[in-house]
């Protein structure tokens, strides 16, 4: 069994959160040389029957899809992460379970969070369209750019919006959910839920049973049901991280969470590294926008998070997203993975050079990382202005927001 990378996802909810705020985030572990983009997409209408193609199967469209953005591997259709225009947020873990994902093509767990952001307008009506397409489609097929082997997993799900969240755990198209209002939750690379199970499949407990993973006389824990066998069930180092604060959470504890290596909820280890990063705030006050903070690029301690607020003129980001090869990407084409082109973008590109220097060069690395924070501080602040106006939001102000967070970014690495 391929393992798990070791991503982690976590929200934070008032009074715990500061200022009646929800605070989402996630480090996306991957293989160390896979690239991430960010883009975005508008909301869109769509013809009666049309279909969508996913990264490997095709499915039937919507009338409309909602305005997203998200943090994605560069070959692939879904999302690793992202927002919609609702103001819910959706990350995904890859998690083995006592029964082997399957290998073969149907929705990818990244698939689903894309699916997800695009039709659902709160949390829970997310989850519904989620666990209604695995039961439709399935799950199944490479989570990696690989040629080699078949690298397959079961997903879970952190599912949030300015109210609640919900984590969606799935093994095969069985799933179980638990629903989350206050407090801090985090989801890691293996299974959570044990017996506060909120929604489930209706045939859960009897699969379990007739698997012999449950007597059906104990109290039903899924976790203990669906685990490998041999699993150690570890809480969360995220989760700890967040539980030890003292101050109420903000933006920048979750950012400096997801920034740290000693804890090992930033990952830099020989097969993975944290490839991408998203932090956003759900203000529960509805007169204030959603903030969503990306990175875009490799390894938050090393990275800059950039702002991306929805309004309805959002200028599109072309430096942090990758070459497009249409029909000819060796992931479109079967066999699969042929070859592995190169996926960089400009802002990946430029970020290298920086990630170098910081590794390499200790004075000039400590002064390039201390402008970088200065940056970002200056972003974060700008942020909060927002978030503490009293005044509407104006749209022409914040339209350019990320482009210009993306476009200054490079000028500096240059």
């Amino acid at each position: 069994m391929a393992v798990a990378p070791p991503s982690c996802c976590l929200v934070a909810f008032p009074p715990r959160a500061k200022d009646g705020l929800v605070v989402f985030g996630k480090n996306s572990a991957r293989p160390r040389d896979e690239v991430q983009e960010v883009v975005y997409f508008p909301a869109a209408d769509h013809e009666p029957q049309s279909k969508v193609q996913c990264t490997y199967i095709s499915i039937d469209q919507v009338p409309r899809s909602h305005a997203i953005v998200i943090s994605r591997p560069a070959w692939l259709w879904g999302a690793e992460m992202g927002a919609n225009e609702h103001g819910v947020c959706i990350a995904n873990e890859a998690i083995n379970a006592r029964e082997p994902a399957a290998e073969t093509e149907a929705l990818l767990g990244m698939d689903l969070v894309r699916l997800g952001l695009e039709r659902g307008s709160t949390a829970k009506e997310a989850l519904d369209i989620i666990v209604a397409l695995l039961e439709e489609h399935g799950q199944g097929g490479n989570y990696y750019e690989d040629a080699d082997s078949c690298h397959s997993f079961q997903s879970a799900y952190l599912i949030v919006d300015r109210d609640e969240a919900w984590v969606l755990e799935t093994v095969g198209r069985y799933w179980a959910a638990e629903k989350t209002t206050e407090g801090v939750k985090c989801i890691c690379n293996q299974l959570s839920l044990t017996t506060k199970i909120d929604a489930e499949h209706p045939e859960l407990r009897s699969y379990a049973q007739s698997q012999g993973w449950w007597t059906g006389e104990d109290e039903f824990n899924f976790s203990e049901a669906f685990s490998p066998a041999d699993e150690h069930l570890d809480c969360c180092a995220g989760k700890d991280s967040l539980e030890k604060q003292e101050e109420s959470i903000t933006v920048q504890t979750m950012i400096d969470v997801l920034r740290d290596k000693a804890s090992g909820v930033c990952i830099d280890s020989e097969s993975f590294l944290t490839t991408a990063s998203i932090v956003s705030v759900l203000p529960q006050n509805r007169s204030s926008p959603c903030i969503h903070y990306f990175t875009g690029t490799p390894d938050p301690s090393r990275s800059i998070f950039k702002p991306f607020i929805f309004v309805g003129d959002i200028k599109l980001v072309p430096k942090a997203q990758s070459p497009c090869f249409g029909d000819d990407d060796p992931a479109k084409k079967e066999p699969r993975f042929q070859e592995k082109p190169d996926r960089r973008h400009e802002l990946y590109k430029a970020h290298e050079w920086a990630r170098a220097v910081i590794a390499n060069d200790q004075e000039q690395g400590r002064q390039l990382r201390k402008t970088m924070l200065e940056l970002e501080k200056q972003g974060l602040a700008a942020m909060e202005e927002i978030l503490s106006s009293s005044d509407p939001l104006d749209p022409t102000e914040v339209g350019d927001l990320f482009y210009d967070c993306v476009d200054t970014e490079i000028k500096f690495f240059k």
